[in-house]
């Protein structure tokens, strides 16, 4: 018994090729909306004070978080720090801090930034503390803190650090 109900294909003519002209219209549409997009993507992009108080924030972030490598991610290669210490020993010295205290955390005051092309120096005053997640921290520091920054493909990397305590 056949299906009655069941659906035939049905056949179309073949399509036939499009004018030149209008291939050659779809083709300039699709560069103009291309064109568009990129602009749009550009006008998108933030300025690069704003990218830089994102890296300082994402810094902070890595401290309170105890997370050494994202720390590191946000130094340059060629960071250097107190004493010569480099990128790793920035990140050694996070990690040890980390060990010692099982809570950490950095509060950042204002900061002033001063932008160059491609370059950046902030300043800022910043409380570091850490302690066994006690309400009060077994160690706290006030410091004045001077950095210097780099831009590097759209991001911001430190590339110095300088501190001293306020207290």
């Amino acid at each position: 018994m056949r299906n009655r109900h069941a659906s035939r294909p049905t056949e179309f003519p073949p399509a036939l090729p499009a004018p030149a002209s209008m291939r050659r219209r779809a083709l300039l549409r699709g560069v103009a909306l291309l064109a568009v997009a990129a602009l749009a993507g550009c006008a998108e992009r933030a300025p690069p004070e704003q990218r830089l108080r994102e890296s300082i924030g994402r810094l902070q972030a890595a401290i309170d978080a105890r997370d050494a490598s994202a720390i590191e991610t946000q130094l340059a290669d060629d960071f250097v720090g107190p004493e010569g210490m480099d990128r790793a020993g920035a990140r050694r010295l996070a990690v040890a801090s980390f060990l010692r205290y099982r809570s950490t955390w950095v509060r950042i005051g204002q900061v002033d930034i001063e932008l160059q092309e491609g370059h950046a120096r902030v300043r800022f005053e910043a409380a570091l503390g850490g302690g066994a997640g006690q309400p009060l921290p077994e160690a706290a520091q006030w410091y004045s803190v001077k950095t210097g920054w780099r831009e590097q493909g759209g991001e911001w990397r430190m590339t110095s650090a300088q501190w001293q305590p306020r207290l």
